[in-house]
């Protein structure tokens, strides 16, 4: 039998998590003959040749390394796993996911009926008092098409080019493959019963902070596609961010013209939006001393991350994103 399925995973210095991910996919009920594995590492470790041999050593299906060199973020690993692909269908799932046991045998049967892709159904977990950041990444269970679940007939990628290597993040590039498929015509189906969990990754304090310059792959998904954006995601920043950043700018010129009260007073604004943050994402959040600290200092730091980082996208992709 050939290879009717490629699996493609990206991954980057997380051997542990991909290890979890391989192990689910080995475990996959599709007969081993009719799929293979393609691990495209965007930072070529000897951990992850090593990892990918002693797996492949069970023999139950083909599982293939590929170091990726070229280029730099997740799109460009997914275009270079797939190009070194065999199967006429490729099947994406990211290196931190526990594919179900029927995930493949799923999603094949969504494509059967005809379509050019299908997406599948994400899980994740949650605490009952979660963070905001787990709160704000499970948001990806309801997204319309996730590069973490999705298969896509070989021919459709090499019409349309695969993933656009603009996108260096992990941000965007399947909004970008999803909006690239609808515009070349192409049929997208759901498969609810191609699940796969995903598990949220720990993050460090203040990473909602750093997340703000995610914006400028907002922006050139923007430029690329403004219709469908403003159709299907419409992420424009709330007024109280422009509020926020405009206070903060008063109080710097008033400081620099040597009116220190005038400075406390066009602060005002900035504490009330700050104020306004922190309870807004601490509602359905957990309290713990910490979260709460966290939550108090990067809601005062957002709206002026946002604001800057819009500020650099719109220049970067000369495309007016405030």
């Amino acid at each position: 039998m050939s290879v009717l399925v490629s699996v493609v995973v990206p991954t980057f210095r997380r051997p542990a998590l991909l290890a979890r991910c391989l192990d689910a996919l080995l475990a996959q009920t599709l007969h081993p003959a009719l799929y293979e594995i393609v691990v495209a590492d965007d930072a070529p470790a000897e951990a992850v040749q090593t990892l990918v041999d002693r797996l492949q050593a069970r023999g139950r299906c083909a599982l293939r390394y590929v170091p990726v060199r070229e280029t730099q973020g997740a799109a460009g690993a997914r275009n270079a796993g797939w190009r070194a692909a065999s199967g006429e269908i490729i099947a994406f799932t990211d290196d931190d996911t526990v594919p179900d046991r029927r995930w493949l045998l799923a999603g094949l049967h969504a494509l059967a009926a005809g379509a050019s892709a299908v997406t599948g159904r994400i899980e994740m977990p949650l605490p009952q008092r979660p963070t905001d950041y787990e709160k704000d990444a499970a948001g990806l269970t309801r997204a319309e098409f996730v590069t973490a679940n999705c298969f896509v007939r070989r021919d459709v990628l090499e019409r349309i080019g695969g993933f656009d290597e603009r996108f260096t993040s992990a941000w965007r590039e399947d909004s970008d493959l999803h909006f690239r498929l609808l515009e070349a015509g192409c049929r997208i189906e759901r498969a609810p019963d191609a699940l796969v969990v995903h598990p949220v990754r720990e993050a460090g304090f203040g990473v909602s902070l750093a997340q703000q310059r995610k914006v400028v792959f907002d922006a050139l998904l923007y430029r690329k596609h403004p219709r469908l954006y403003r159709q299907r995601i419409r992420r424009m920043p709330p007024i109280e961010y422009y509020v926020a950043a405009a206070s903060v700018l008063a109080a710097i010129l008033a400081t620099a013209t040597g009116r220190p009260l005038g400075a406390l007073v066009a602060l005002v604004p900035w504490l009330l939006v700050t104020l306004y943050l922190t309870s807004k994402r601490l509602r359905g959040t957990t309290h713990s001393p910490r979260h709460v600290a966290e939550m108090a200092i990067t809601s005062a730091a957002i709206p002026l991350a946002s604001v800057f980082w819009r500020s650099v996208a719109s220049v970067r992709h000369r495309v007016l994103f405030l």
